[in-house]
């Protein structure tokens, strides 16, 4: 939002009155009488100056942001009027629930995130799951099918410190998640995340007592249903979250990518009534330093016509971190009216990396991600590989400001998985539906993917963290104490 500048004159505080002179004891000359007014003068003139230093910063400040483009101009007050009026009566109903419970003892002491990765060469604990033992996994993943001859990205396991994390136990899961529905929301990092949770779950389902359906609700849902536990694990294509003209689950690939940032109630009606929701946006926000934000009006119909170019056509350029901002925003406060987090747990994943500039983690003659086959170990320097820290701050800020009701758990994963630029697909997967044929495999800086990971792999570890969040949450007290030991 826009702000307009103050003039000089109102960033200062106006002037203290000068009290009430007292009557000279001795009477002054008309020169002493000058100099004593002078110096008054001077002394309140300063003690003025120091008072208005913290305005003059934050006129500073509140013009650095006037730099940015009138936020106005991207959307119709209309519609924030309607959310805000369609919200007040669940607001109002809500506000009621009692609050929801404090974390316990040991999420606060353990910080799952910081920690090591260790190498498992006996595989007791890792991997979870075998490629060949899950039928759900998509070509894209399946790199060991798919010509690559190492395992060991399947044999690291994420060590937290000061605390272990939890056997994973897929019964158990599955238990929690009776007569529920655990939903993954966003771009195709989240479907990778999402298969990896599906193969985590489904090994303990007895075949035929299982079933996988592609592509419902017009093919933005993809539901693996574990019918004896009348539970499902879900996958909803909402790469912004909010609507964009890239949300055809099928046919997305639009380089020039444009996002309408308060627009959430066509993918958000998909949400309600789900009992854990993962939520992500970061990849598609990569393409550009500006995002192209829709300009509309009420009843242009431009976002009925996603497949459409002429209605995405009117649009401004924002800075990518101011939109991600305002994305999050919406996202949030439609969080926070409409979910009810006595029975809803929402997280929302940080930024899952890539790895396409080897000479950052010292292999000066590396291809990308190609022929990466160990974690980046005994870093000095920090890391720079090119993830947008910016809109992890972004993430962050939000969730702690805009989130009032309902606790949304950030699973930081980005510092973690910079780390493991062996982990992704590469040249083992596909292109545009397609296996890398030799000579394409043989060409890893046109064709290798260091964007998506490889299963079982990293997407693996990421579960296992929403794993310990779930069960530890749904245990009591003394239960959930024995989920996180102390190593």
């Amino acid at each position: 939002m826009q702000h307009r500048r103050k003039p000089a004159s109102a960033a200062a505080p106006a002037a203290a009155k000068q009290p009430p002179s007292r009557r000279p004891t001795a009477p002054l000359s008309l020169a002493g009488l000058v100099v004593a007014v002078f110096l008054l003068a001077i002394f309140f003139y300063n003690e003025d100056v120091v008072k208005s230093g913290g305005g003059g910063a934050d006129v500073v400040a509140v013009a650095g942001r006037a730099r940015s483009p009138d936020l106005r101009v991207l959307h119709h007050h209309h519609h924030e009027e309607e959310e805000d009026g369609d919200a007040d009566a669940a607001t109002q109903q809500q506000k009621q629930q009692p609050p929801p419970p404090p974390p316990t003892k040991h999420q606060q002491q353990c910080d799952l995130y910081q920690g090591r990765w260790t190498f498992d060469a006996a595989g007791e604990l890792s991997p979870l799951y075998r490629e060949s033992e899950c039928e759900f996994l998509t070509e894209q993943v399946t790199c060991m099918r798919n010509g690559r001859r190492d395992d060991s990205y399947q044999k690291w396991r994420w060590q937290p410190n000061g605390c272990a994390l939890p056997r994973f136990d897929a019964s158990l899961l599955l238990e929690r998640l009776r007569n529920k529905r655990l939903m993954f929301v966003g771009d195709s990092l989240n479907r990778n995340q999402w298969e990896s949770m599906v193969c985590l779950v489904q090994s303990v389902v007895p075949r035929g007592h299982k079933t996988l359906q592609k592509f419902v609700n017009n093919g933005s849902l993809n539901v693996f249903t574990a019918h004896e536990y009348n539970a499902t694990v879900e996958f909803y294509w909402a790469p912004f979250l909010v609507q964009s003209n890239s949300d055809d689950p099928q046919v997305h690939s639009v380089m020039d990518r444009v996002i309408a940032w308060r627009a959430i109630a066509k993918h958000a009606n998909n949400w309600k009534g789900v009992d854990y929701l993962v939520f992500n946006t970061y990849i598609w926000w990569l393409n550009t330093f500006e995002m192209k934000v829709l300009k509309f009006r009420k009843g242009s119909g431009a976002l009925r016509n996603n497949k459409g170019a002429a209605g995405w056509s009117k649009y401004a350029l924002v800075d990518r971190p101011v939109a991600y901002r305002e994305v999050l925003k919406t996202w949030a406060k439609w969080v926070d009216r409409h979910i009810d987090p006595n029975r809803t747990a929402v997280f929302f994943m940080g930024m899952s990396p890539n790895h396409i500039t080897p000479w950052a983690w010292g292999n000066d003659g590396g291809i990308k991600c190609s022929m990466e086959t160990q974690p980046i170990v005994n870093r000095t320097a920090p890391l720079n590989i090119g993830t947008d820290w910016r809109l992890h701050g972004v993430a962050r800020g939000v969730l702690a400001r805009y989130l009032h009701r309902v606790p949304v758990h950030f699973v930081d994963i980005t510092g973690l998985s910079e780390l493991r630029k062996d982990a992704h697909t590469s040249v083992h997967t596909l292109r545009q539906g397609k296996l890398l044929t030799p000579e394409q495999q043989a060409d890893p800086k046109t064709y290798a993917d260091c964007i998506h990971w490889c299963l079982p792999g990293l997407p693996d570890t990421w579960n296992h963290f929403i794993y310990a969040q779930i069960v530890s949450s749904s245990s009591s007290s003394s239960d959930a104490s024995s989920l996180l030991a102390s190593s």
